[in-house]
């Protein structure tokens, strides 16, 4: 009789509660009204500009990743990016000679500018116009093309590189194209195509930095007179600060504060954010002197203005876009994002390998290779694996932009991973190259990449900021497919209304957590082995597409906890942010390199690279989860967390020294695939050059190896043992004098010795340093 009674009322109580849930009406009066008044309160106030740089851009394979169960299919049908017959020639013709006709040496140390027949020559031939239409004077090229230059460019020289990319980025042109009236098209696009115009954008003011939505730059709407008519404008005042371009151009993009207190254009005091075209000789407009980026040489400098006088026909758009500056900024920011800094730190990346890897092979200690050693094959092998990796997201994301997106958190993700790892990677490269590359001048091909490293990190929001505050703080909201629905919700003006769409949205939510707590559960449970994923990818990559759907789900399950846990309190909680960003990353990561791999043919050769920069990036990925489980405020939960994540321990950790090793071996030898993780390093001919001298030396030490050990193994028999000259300098000749080797052996090996003490070398100077204008007094080759 008990047990009918206990079975009648739980059925009774679970009719009810299915009542209650589904029918809405029943529900939102009864459960969701409370939430959501409770959900209004705590939601922390939003700033127009906090709200506009959200709704931003596009979603795109972040979303996938954000949702627990990314759909691989996807990521393999998005098309691979390539260079049409146009952009081929250009890159094999017009970039190549770009590069020739610049000397980072004298550019940075000498000219401290590019010369002006470089200039002349990147004007002419449309470099600063690549993303122009043709139908203004541009050359039109695709958002990978632009990468593929500037990548290129940026293995040669970085004020080259900055000079090109910058017009390109955001800038005038970038914001013309997409909200400039037709008469401002019309006008500037030609000449910015054809360099007739130099563009630079001020945004940053020394008050305000990372926080540009605080730039304390004001214009205000009055009336004045602009070639001798009163007309109504603006008097605005500024000081902005690394404004790159900013020494040489012609026309500024200006960003500022636009308020209109007598109501000359309506009733609304503040217009907000405005972004205007100032030409150079505007009167008042100061564009100031320089700074000195770290040496890096590209033009940069400071701008300044107190009460310029301008027409509202400055405003881009006209007067119609005035006060929708910030939308403007935050939707053309990906440019810079996805395209400009991935690719120079790429370049940087690439030309690391490329240099480093053969210097290793070249550079001998203890009779051996010092490639060969186990402690340099360490940062070798993080070097190889990181370029590759770093690549892979360069393009992938550039390949995202030619698909009409705009991915915010997509690039924020780019920017901030591909300049870490390329700090990385050259500071591995320096520490393998050791004295020569502390020790700056013609003959050092690192040098100046390790100087100028901190740029990249700092430019178009500081890793710190962007690691802290936009990977998950933006991409939570973005991405989540509810998140953002539930917020929109609470700001909806009709309030029955957005009870409504809180009430679906919450709900909707509420499920889909319970479902990916079920789901990392299980597939922790079971090693993730039951994962389903596309039968065409390459069976040696199927269990990271099942650990990558393994640990998307566990990332959504806990971003929700965390996000249902703390609340608002989670934006001041950045270090937790950034783990939690840190997973993200790495899962965004793991995808591109994991498309690559697909889209270059499954080359077996590339596998040691793949893999290795697989395994680091999913054992950080873990690590990162970790940080947020130990640092969870809430004990009990984190312990909870744990056990639905890791329930039987952690799957990963750090990736094997055997391919390590074959990561390392790729960086020391010629093959395809070297050439392929460096494609788009600029190889100079001759020995002259830095990275010709070294490309040449690596050659000649692997030709005269099989020659060398013949040596050794005569000097071990004792064969040189009573040969004065049989010492480490001048063995080849002993070796030669006692019929060891034949004459046309030690020919080789005495041009393998002036390749490697050129490669070697280290450039010395007078005690001026050089303020005398003398050239570098550099010790000839040792015959």
């Amino acid at each position: 009789m008990l047990t009918t009674i206990i079975s009648v009322f739980v059925g009774v109580t679970l009719v009810c509660l299915a009542v209650l849930l589904n029918v809405r009406s029943l529900r939102r009066a009864l459960i969701s009204r409370r939430i959501f008044a409770t959900y209004k309160r705590i939601l922390p106030q939003m700033s127009d500009t906090e709200r506009e740089a959200l709704e931003a851009g596009t979603v795109w394979w972040d979303g996938e990743l954000f949702r627990g169960n990314p759909d691989w299919n996807k990521l393999l049908a998005y098309p691979v990016p390539k260079l049409n017959a146009e952009e081929q020639s250009f890159m094999d013709n017009e970039v190549e000679h770009a590069c020739a006709l610049v000397d980072d040496w004298q550019v940075t140390n000498e000219l401290y500018d590019l010369s002006p027949e470089a200039w002349r020559y990147i004007k002419d031939k449309g470099f600063l116009g690549m993303i122009i239409p043709k139908r203004y004077g541009g050359l039109e090229f695709s958002a990978y093309a632009h990468s593929q230059v500037v990548t290129k460019l940026s293995t040669r020289c970085s004020a080259l590189s900055v000079s090109v990319m910058v017009p390109n980025s955001l800038g005038p042109a970038e914001l013309l194209l997409h909200y400039g009236t037709e008469a401002q098209k019309n006008y500037y696009l030609p000449r910015l195509a054809k360099g007739i115009e130099v563009p630079a954008f001020a945004l940053t003011s020394p008050w305000a930095g990372s926080d540009a939505g605080s730039i304390p730059d004001v214009g205000i709407v009055c009336r004045g007179l602009w070639q001798g008519k009163e007309v109504v404008g603006m008097r605005v005042t500024w000081d902005k600060r690394y404004i790159t371009l900013g020494p040489v151009c012609t026309i500024l993009g200006l960003a500022f504060h636009l308020y209109d207190p007598d109501g000359l254009l309506g009733s609304k005091k503040h217009m907000g954010i405005t972004c205007a075209l100032v030409p150079r000789d505007t009167p008042g407009a100061d564009i100031g002197r320089r700074h000195q980026p770290l040496n890096a040489m590209f033009m940069n400098g400071p701008t300044r203005g107190k009460e310029v006088f301008m027409p509202l026909d400055y405003v881009i758009g006209g007067p119609a876009m005035v006060g929708q500056g910030w939308r403007m900024l935050m939707e053309s920011l990906a440019a810079g994002r996805s395209i400009s800094l991935p690719a120079s730190n790429a370049g940087m990346a690439q030309l690391t390998a490329r240099t480093v890897g053969a210097y290793a092979r070249v550079r001998s200690q203890f009779r051996m290779a010092i490639g060969r050693f186990e402690g340099v094959e360490e940062p070798l092998t993080r070097i190889g694996a990181y370029t590759y990796m770093m690549d892979a997201v360069r393009k992938m994301t550039a390949g995202a932009v030619d698909l009409g997106e705009k991915p915010s958190v997509v690039s924020a993700i780019a920017k901030y991973h591909v300049t870490e790892r390329a700090r990385q990677v050259v500071n591995d490269g320096m520490d393998i190259v050791g004295g020569k590359g502390i020790c700056l001048g013609p003959s050092n091909f690192i040098g100046r990449a390790y100087q100028q490293l901190p740029i990249g990190i700092t430019v178009e929001g500081a890793n710190i900021l962007t690691r802290s505050m936009i990977l998950f703080g933006q991409g939570a909201i973005r991405c989540h497919p509810y998140v953002l629905k539930e917020m929109k919700s609470a700001y909806n003006e009709d309030a029955e209304q957005g009870l409504r769409d809180f009430d679906e949205a919450f709900f909707g939510h509420a499920g889909y957590t319970i479902k990916h707590g079920f789901g990392a559960l299980a597939k922790g449970l079971t090693g993730s082995h039951f994962v389903s994923v596309p039968d065409n990818v390459a069976p040696e990559t199927k269990r990271y597409y099942q650990q990558l759907t393994r640990f998307s789900s566990a990332f959504a399950f806990l971003a929700d906890i965390s996000m249902l846990v703390l609340g608002g309190e989670l934006k001041r909680r950045e270090k937790l942010s950034a783990r939690l960003g840190d997973i993200l990353s790495m899962l965004y990561l793991c995808s591109a390199t994991l498309k690559r791999y697909e889209s270059e043919g499954r080359q077996q050769a590339d596998a040691p690279l793949m893999h290795w920069a697989m395994w680091d990036t999913m054992y950080q990925a873990q690590m990162a989860f970790d940080g947020v489980i130990a640092n969870f405020p809430v004990r009990w939960i984190a312990r909870f967390l744990n056990r639905i994540v890791f329930p039987l321990g952690h799957p990963y950790d750090v990736p094997s020294d055997r391919i390590g090793h074959q990561v390392a071996k790729l960086l020391i030898e010629p093959s395809a695939s070297r050439d392929r993780l460096t494609a788009e390093t600029y190889l100079p001919k001759g020995e002259n050059e830095a990275v010709g001298a070294v490309e040449l030396a690596l050659l000649a030490t692997i030709e005269a190896e099989p020659i060398e050990a013949r040596i050794r193994a005569a000097e071990k028999s004792g064969a040189l043992a009573d040969n004065p000259e049989a010492n480490v300098r001048d063995l080849a000749h002993a070796a030669f004098a006692a019929g060891i080797v034949t004459a046309a052996e030690y020919a080789l090996l005495k041009r393998r010795n002036e390749l490697r003490d050129i490669v070697i070398r280290v450039d010395d100077f007078p005690h001026d340093l050089g303020r005398s204008r003398q050239q570098p007094l550099v010790h000839k080759a040792a015959a």
